[in-house]
């Protein structure tokens, strides 16, 4: 669609489609220039976004490949000349500085902060403490900041839907009534995982669960859970021997008998923990991406797989 039609350069223009980035989209074509409305995707749960709202008149790609962890990307000339050939963009302020710079030295007219269309909460404190302790999460509080994870709570992804799908009535009014339908398909959809996990969880023996690193503070908030990261918000942070020993401490007090640990980043410091506590094991995805790991193809598969994890690790009726 790109009704600007901006010039770029001759290598630009053929660097495009080796960026393919088109984990998101089937037509590897240019990001602009297309007949389509052209939506540039920080990374996955953006772009499943795009794909769902958009449909047929988007052509979504994705400056996360799949299997890349999204808070190490950092943007290609490439990339940036995507994002210039773009109708709209499509990110998570917060979540990734590198795409956060990008959008704003871009010219692109639609720019989408998904974190502007919800409420975004400090989730550094949720840990909770026993008689005599005080709370913990494995973070200081000059370290706590404002979580960006609100894709893994379908209240909130419904919310942010809601608002990427205003987004593109505006910037592509053709299609307009076209976006709005979908947008209510995707939120119907989005409710219905919302009363999936709260009739899922409603009833289990614990409340408490271990992750690898902080993603899970909406989804435990929405139902009632005590996430306990082992890291903090950042996946590749190492924990301190205070920490694992807090952990292993926590494990007998409120019966936690798995650690989770994701597909994008090392398992080896959840292992390690669930072996010193002799406790299990289990995927439970953050959903930052998909790949041939993944339990699921989309959104949706994988979330339901994560509410059958929880329900086994939570003792669940």
């Amino acid at each position: 669609m790109n009704v600007r039609r901006r010039l770029i350069p001759a290598a630009a223009a053929a660097s495009l489609g080796l960026g393919a980035l088109t984990a998101c989209s089937s037509d590897s074509a240019a990001t602009g220039n297309t007949e389509k409305f052209d939506v540039v995707a920080s990374f996955y749960p953006m772009a499943f976004l795009a794909e769902q709202i958009g449909g047929d008149h988007a052509n979504v790609t994705s400056l996360t490949e799949p299997g890349q962890e999204p808070h190490d990307l950092e943007i290609s000339t490439q990339q940036r000349a995507q994002l210039e050939e773009a109708d709209a963009a499509l990110f998570l302020k917060g979540l990734q500085p590198a795409v956060d710079e990008a959008v704003t030295q871009t010219g692109i007219e639609t720019k989408i902060d998904a974190a502007s269309l919800t409420h975004l909460e400090d989730h550094g404190g949720a840990g909770h403490s026993h008689e005599g302790e005080e709370a913990h999460s494995g973070e200081s509080e000059e370290e706590h900041g404002r979580d960006p994870h609100v894709w893994l709570d379908p209240v909130k992804y419904a919310e942010i839907a809601q608002g990427v799908g205003k987004a593109f009535e505006k910037a592509d009014p053709d299609h307009a009534a076209d976006y709005k339908k979908n947008t209510e398909a995707l939120v119907k959809k989005l409710n219905g995982l919302n009363s999936d996990f709260e009739n899922g969880l409603k009833d289990s023996k614990s409340k408490v669960f271990f992750t690898n690193h902080a993603a899970f503070g909406y989804l435990a908030e929405r139902y009632g859970l005590t996430q306990e990261a082992i890291s903090g918000v950042d996946p590749e942070s190492e924990p301190s021997a205070a920490r694992v020993k807090e952990l292993q401490q926590e494990a007998k007090a409120d019966g936690v008998t798995t650690v989770f640990y994701e597909t994008l980043v090392s398992d080896r410091t959840a292992k390690t923990l669930a072996r010193d506590a002799d406790l299990k094991t289990d995927v439970l995805d953050p959903l930052e991406g998909i790949t041939d790991k993944s339990r699921g193809d989309d959104y949706f598969q994988v979330m339901e797989a994560n509410l059958k994890a929880l329900q086994t690790a939570l003792g669940a009726k």
